[in-house]
This record gives C-alpha cells, structure tokens and sequence, in this order.
C-alpha cells in the first residue's frame, strides 16, 4: 500500500510509485502516437481520414464511464471489504488478549502463540506463499515440530482455530474457566474463522472475466480510434486531449483490476505484512516476550 502526504499536491501531480501510469505508459504512449501523426497529417492537409462522427464516441464514452464507474465500484467493494475482515482480525487479537488473561499463564501463552500464527498462515494463504519456519518458530515460539505438523494440513489456519479451541476445552474440562467464559471465548474463534471464510471468498471469486473481458475490449478499442474523430478537429493538439481521454479510460480500467484483488503485494494493495506485524508486536507485548520491528514502508511502499 502506497503512504505518501496527499496534501502535497505538488508531489502528488509528479508521483510515479504507485500510480497507475506505468502499467498504463506503453498503450497510452502508443494512443499518443498515433493521434499524433493523425493530427499532423490532418494539419498540412496530406489527407483526408474518413470522419468518424464524434456524437457516436461521445455515446459511447457516457456508457463506457457507466460501466468503468460500476466495475471500480465493484473492485473499490471488495479491497475496502477486505481492510474491514482484516480489521476484525486485529480487533478479535486483541480481545483475546484480553480475556485469555483468566487462563493459567502457561495456557494462556499457547493460545496467544495461536492466535499470531493464524496472522501468518492466513496472510500466507491469501498471498499463496509459505514463510519460513524458522521465522515464524521465533516470532510464535512454536516448536518445530508443531510447525511442521501445521504446514502438512489443507487448510492451516482453521487447523489454528481448532488447536485454539482445543486449549479452550481442555481449560473447561480441567475447571480452570467456567462454561460461561468459555462461550464468550469460543465466540473469537467462531469470528475468526469468520474472518477466514471472507477472505477466502474475495480472494477465489474474481469479477466474472466475460464481463472484465468487454470492458477492457471496448476501452482500447475506444481509446484507439479516437484520433480519428478528434483528428480533424483539433489538428496538433489532438495527442493532447486523446492523450488525457486515454490516460482516465485506461487507468480506471487498470486500477479496478490492479484492486480486484487486494491480497497481493502490488502498490496498491492491502499491506497484509504489517498488520500482521502489528498483531505479533501487541501480542507479545503482553506476554513479556521480545518484540519484532514495526515494518518500514520502503519508498513509500508499505506491504
């Protein structure tokens, strides 16, 4: 996720990193060419391109704004969507903090030891990556053994949940919370998985692709012939004005894809990595343990 001062508007009108422009750079510079010798050719009057009437782009472009407008809404839904699963993730870490602090200190600091390996394995799972064991042997305290185990499981972090669960069962068998606490506790778990099954279901249920197919089929196909209904219009300022036409339809049409999926490690999406961080920080501070470093963003890029 990109963290810049947006009251800069000097530094905003230049920014690069994590702008839409380079991923939308060659076919606009391609746009651009084109009306650029369009418009020259038109200029010196060398020839006549057949005129493409403006009021059909003109229709077409009100629709395509319509459905560019739904499609970012539609992605905008599901990245703010997952910042909100994520936020109750934090939240439910933390009233497990809170209420474990009933439990005997040595069950007590399994559960939160849990609790932070969910973080990870879940921000794995949605990143389809694997970290390091022995990262997360440090910054759980889990044995190796046990992280071995949990890496051979389909779905490790509702693995997590029932080894979490689990602790919570024996604590009311063996007397140590009563039922009551138990429920309440119990309800955590049922949030976080919860917060899983959200998680799963932006991640593996991409906007139909017909639909993102045509849009970005008609954006190109728009963007590319509009130099040849401008052409005779405006001459040599014609690159300028497809120019900015083409940057707004293109880069609405890249970012609602780049957003679509917000789990992954682009510019623009969510930062998983420091909000687990975040969790493992508060966490063990409660415990006493060590802390890792609060992630950096590096060029005002925080992942």
């Amino acid at each position: 996720m990109i963290v810049r001062d947006q009251n800069d508007t000097l530094k905003l009108l230049f920014s690069w990193r994590g702008t839409i422009l380079p991923k939308v750079l060659p076919p606009l510079g391609l746009v651009m060419l084109i009306s650029a010798i369009v418009g020259g050719i038109e200029y010196i009057n060398l020839y006549r391109f057949p005129e493409i009437p403006l009021v059909g782009f003109t229709l077409i472009g009100v629709v395509l704004s319509i459905f560019l407008g739904f499609k970012n809404t539609a992605c905008y839904d599901r990245w703010w969507e997952a910042r909100k699963l994520w936020g109750s993730l934090i939240a439910n870490a933390r009233h497990f903090d809170r209420d474990c602090r009933i439990l005997p200190q040595g069950r007590r600091e399994r559960v939160i030891q849990h609790v932070i390996v969910f973080a990870n394995v879940l921000r794995d799972r949605l990143r389809h990556q694997t970290v390091s064991p022995d990262v997360l042997h440090q910054t759980s305290g889990m044995s190796q053994q046990a992280l071995t185990q949990l890496y051979q499981q389909a779905n490790a972090p509702q693995y997590t949940l029932s080894l979490i669960q689990w602790e919570l069962m024996l604590a009311l068998k063996e007397g140590e919370i009563s039922d009551i606490i138990y429920t309440q506790m119990n309800q955590h778990v049922t949030d976080l998985s919860l917060v899983q099954t959200g998680c799963d279901r932006i991640a593996t249920t991409p906007l139909p692709f017909a639909y993102s197919v045509l849009l970005n089929r008609t954006v190109y196909f728009f963007c590319f012939l509009l130099p040849f209904s401008l052409g005779s219009v405006l001459g040599l300022a014609t690159p300028l004005l497809v120019g900015i036409l083409a940057y707004t339809f293109l880069g609405l049409d890249a970012l609602s894809t780049e957003i679509e999926e917000p789990f992954g490690t682009q510019s623009n999406d969510l930062p998983l990595d420091s909000m687990v961080r975040t969790i493992e920080i508060e966490l063990l501070s409660t415990l006493g343990k060590p802390t890792p470093p609060p992630i950096q963003a590096q060029d005002h890029n925080l992942l």
